[in-house]
């Protein structure tokens, strides 16, 4: 049988042609050179996205007379750590760091009073619970610039203006972070909690022993988020704060142009310790970001 085939099934043969097993081929061909095609185009994409990035990463690396050669480089032909040295012995740097890292830690308490409310919003039935969780919905239509003033008094009224906890106590709480855990714990099953309660746990022992541990997800984007927001502080900051040492590194990155002359690589270097934290939080929890939103019902 050289052009044919015969198979038997249920007694029945039946002639099968080679050609007809290659029918698919063109198809899986064309969908082949597509996939191809749009890898290349995606990695063109991301290359152009990420060449800022790499810029700042090689300029920080770079002598000035290098940074401000033309044509420019991308590449350091001398590589040099000099300017992130000097960010931390001539400059006030070293400060603005623990300063940060303090708001973040601050804010970082606040994740679970967001986490306790979307807990309450999603499993406890009590009057005006509906009405409340709209007044939250609400505080996510209004600039935060318009709240800053009247912020700004009460934190005067309360004496902890010039206080890194008066420049935390605005971020320690956030209505779209009560969205999303009111939407991630919204599904977890109540029969869970109703045997828990019925076993004689209370309803704190319940939401630490069993709520968190299960919205490990939704934690993670919010650990994300929350340190992008106490980590990117600017604005904030510098209204509450009239002494320099309780100033961010955002804010000190906007004062090397008064602190020092123009220097490329020196503003490159400060704006990598910026960014460079933030990746790697990032890639620590992405794996979870994109599951915690999935779960929250958000599209």
């Amino acid at each position: 049988m050289s052009t044919t085939e015969l198979v038997t099934r249920g007694g029945r043969r039946l002639a099968s042609h080679p050609s007809a097993s290659r029918v698919g081929r063109p198809g899986r061909r064309r969908g082949r050179t597509g996939t191809i095609v749009i890898g290349a185009l995606l990695t063109v994409g991301a290359l152009i996205t990420a060449f800022p990035f790499l810029w700042m990463i090689f300029a920080s690396v770079k002598p000035r007379s290098e940074s401000v050669a033309f044509p420019p480089q991308l590449l350091p032909r001398n590589p040099t750590l000099e300017y992130f040295i000097q960010l931390f012995t001539e400059l006030d740097f070293g400060r603005y760091l623990l300063n940060t890292l303090l708001i973040v830690v601050i804010c970082m308490v606040g994740l679970l009073l967001m986490a306790a409310a979307g807990y309450g919003f999603a499993k406890f039935d009590f009057p005006g619970r509906d009405a409340l969780f709209f007044l939250v919905l609400v505080t996510m239509m209004i600039p935060g610039q318009v709240t800053m003033i009247p912020s700004y008094l009460i934190l005067n009224g309360m004496k902890l203006t010039n206080t890194l906890i008066g420049i935390a106590l605005p971020m320690l709480v956030s209505g779209f972070a009560v969205f999303l855990f009111r939407q991630f714990m919204a599904t977890i099953p109540t029969e869970i909690l109703e045997a828990a309660r019925m076993d004689g746990a209370g309803e704190w022992r319940i939401f630490f022993r069993i709520i968190l541990p299960m919205s490990g997800p939704i934690l993670a984007v919010q650990v994300v988020l929350t340190f992008i927001a106490g980590w990117n502080s600017f604005l904030w900051p510098l209204i509450i704060a009239n002494d320099q040492g309780l100033y961010t590194l955002s804010v000190g990155i906007s004062l090397l142009n008064q602190q020092i002359s123009t220097n490329p690589s020196l503003q490159m270097a400060a704006s990598t310790l910026m960014v460079v934290p933030i990746l790697i939080v990032f890639v620590v929890f992405q794996r979870y970001v994109v599951q915690g939103f999935a779960l929250s019902g958000l599209k």
